[in-house]
């Protein structure tokens, strides 16, 4: 009898440690699962050096650029604009007019989607990117964004866009316009918008059902073009010099000064006066002056940008107001003619050198409703 106790106790005992054995690896595996990061409450920022994030030196740098205003642009009917995306101390002069003038309670800006970041997203084409950050970084507080941003992703053509906050997050294109934008309209709203590689036939089609979700808004909240919502481009211009294996004109002064004039004719010929499809289209195809070629060839970043987003605020305001739009250039300038502004010690920096073998263009275009 006790041998038969013993015999089941051993059996028990066995099955019992059987059992902890089994249950052991799911545990140590359920210990080790690491839960998917949160998406933060803010965006985070991307530049902390080229761009002001801290509300005291943003007050230093406007007063200084105020004193040294001598221009002034109206504000009456400002509906979009093509901004620079560059380091402040290299292209405050720019920033300044343009954002001064922006009343827009709302606004939709259109970014680039930078090499860097295409190559870590595996290079989207023919899309727009929309992000889901509850907040962006600002420099007064974080800024919300605009209703328009789910309504456009409950209405637009599934087809026509994506959804990826790591792609909001690498790219510095639409930040850099963030401080300026808040500091002179603190309750801004925004649409932050990032267009991927596409030829002009997509981006006709694109803009145009992008044009019907945006006109649709306006209409059921009653919003005006300027007065409520207002749509930005990000573009810097061309990135000239051996860093950039991009010298068609060659080096030096006269390299420089041949670059900065081709860059005023195409900024003259196909950004300013009045928008239509055709002109637009222009800018697409004109390369350096000489030939047309592809235009993803071009050294601007705003390659896609700059004719989509003018593309889709003509057919917005057109389909929502029954109006047009009049480009006016407010300044046009490089890092090598600017240099830095004279600003020490308040946590500004730049993010790259300026030389005859390494400088980048910019310019501040306003969108006037006709």
């Amino acid at each position: 009898m006790k041998n038969w106790t013993a015999a089941i106790m051993i059996l028990g005992i066995l099955g019992l440690a059987a059992g902890l054995s089994a249950q052991a690896p799911a545990q140590a595996q359920a210990q080790t699962q690491i839960p998917a990061p949160a998406t933060p409450s803010v965006r985070p920022v991307k530049d902390d050096v080229g761009f002001c994030w801290n509300a005291a030196s943003m007050k230093i740098l406007v007063d200084y650029l105020a004193s040294q205003e001598k221009e002034s642009f109206p504000t009456e009917g400002l509906a979009a604009a093509i901004s620079p995306h560059d380091d402040y101390l290299y292209a405050g002069r720019l920033y300044y007019p343009l954002f001064k003038a922006l009343r827009a309670r709302e606004v939709v800006i259109f970014g680039v989607t930078h090499g860097a970041v295409r190559k870590e997203i595996k290079d989207p084409q023919g899309i727009l990117i929309l992000d889901e950050y509850p907040s962006w970084p600002g420099v007064l507080k974080p800024i919300a964004p605009s209703p328009l941003r789910e309504y456009i992703k409950a209405r637009l053509d599934k087809t026509a866009f994506m959804v990826n906050n790591r792609a909001h997050e690498l790219e510095h294109s639409i930040e850099a316009l963030l401080p300026f934008l808040q500091y002179f309209n603190p309750d801004v709203k925004i649409t932050p918008i990032m267009v991927a590689p596409m030829p002009f036939d997509k981006m006709e089609e694109i803009s145009g059902k992008l044009a019907d979700v945006v006109a649709g808004y306006m209409k059921e909240k009653g919003l005006k073009a300027g007065r409520d919502i207002a749509f930005l481009i990000s573009s810097d211009g061309n990135h000239y010099g051996v860093d950039f294996n991009n010298s068609p004109f060659g080096q030096g002064e006269k390299a420089w000064e041949t670059a900065l004039a081709l860059d005023k004719r195409l900024i003259g010929t196909y950004l300013e006066g009045g928008l239509e499809a055709a002109k637009i289209q222009g800018l697409t195809k004109e390369i350096w002056g000489v030939t047309y070629l592809d235009y993803r060839n071009t050294y601007w970043c705003g390659k896609y940008s700059v004719p989509f987003g003018l593309l889709a605020a003509e057919k917005i305001i057109r389909k929502a107001e029954g109006k047009g739009l009049t480009g006016k250039l407010f300044r046009y300038s490089d890092t090598y003619s600017e240099g830095a502004l004279p600003l020490k010690k308040i946590g500004l920096g730049t993010t790259a050198p300026f030389s005859l073998r390494h400088w980048v263009s910019f310019f501040s275009v306003g969108y006037y409703l006709n």
